[in-house]
């Protein structure tokens, strides 16, 4: 049965100008959905304003170690990886380990720091070229909602298969109108997104047994 657990301990400090997406979201969203420069290192407006390594995924690796006693020889798979920045930490953290990331974005891994680069697979996640149960542990990140919802469905089913259940998803998702309209006016790549509720249907449907949890937009700008 899946289990919820906060993996990123998000930081509620930090807040987002929610409406200066709204004045010309549909050309931000436009080059979000590109994948390209524009979302990853480009304006606060168009995605990430700036995805460069600082540390911040050392403290994660390290919990999903724990989490899924990681060892040598281990197998595991970032699905949505981006820059491979968890990949590469995890890489520092355990000698021998076999890492896998898969991104749509070729400048993502053109990106990536050099270690980890080649462990990179340009591709869609909707469906794994990996046999059944190969990894000790897969994670995904805000990923999966990035497909409408019969590609989000076959992402699911493919992460719970290749990884046995030893996995982590996190998805966007709204428990009020007021949330939905704020996710809407933020949120650029999602093309799936539900209540709550409507994310636990979706797993029992799929049979997803891992772990799990959200990422919910309130009106101050703040995730929970």
């Amino acid at each position: 049965m899946y289990q919820k657990l906060d993996l990123l301990e998000s930081d509620k400090s930090v807040k987002r100008n929610i409406k200066s997406r709204t004045g010309n979201k549909n050309e931000f969203r436009e080059k979000a959905l590109k994948f390209e420069k524009d979302y990853f290192d480009g304006d606060r407006n168009t995605g990430y304003g700036g995805y460069y390594y600082d540390g911040r995924w050392v403290k994660i690796a390290k919990k999903i170690i724990d989490i899924f006693d990681l060892k040598q020889g281990s197998k595991f798979l970032d699905v949505g990886c981006a820059k491979g920045f968890l990949l590469y930490d995890l890489y520092n953290q355990i000698n021998k380990i076999e890492l896998y990331g898969i991104d749509i974005s070729k400048y993502a891994k053109e990106n990536a720091p050099l270690e980890i680069k080649n462990n990179i697979i340009t591709s869609n996640c909707k469906q794994l070229d990996f046999k059944d149960n190969y990894f000790d542990a897969v994670v995904s990140i805000n990923t999966i909602h990035n497909l409408d919802l019969d590609d989000c469905k076959n992402a699911l089913r493919e992460i719970q298969r290749v990884s046995g259940g030893n996995a982590f998803i996190q998805v966007d998702a709204y428990r009020d109108e007021e949330e939905l309209e704020i996710f809407k006016d933020w949120m650029l790549t999602a093309k799936t997104y539900l209540k709550p509720d409507e994310w636990l249907e979706l797993f029992d449907e799929i049979g997803y047994t891992g772990y799990y949890y959200w990422t919910i937009l309130t009106k101050d700008g703040t995730v929970i």
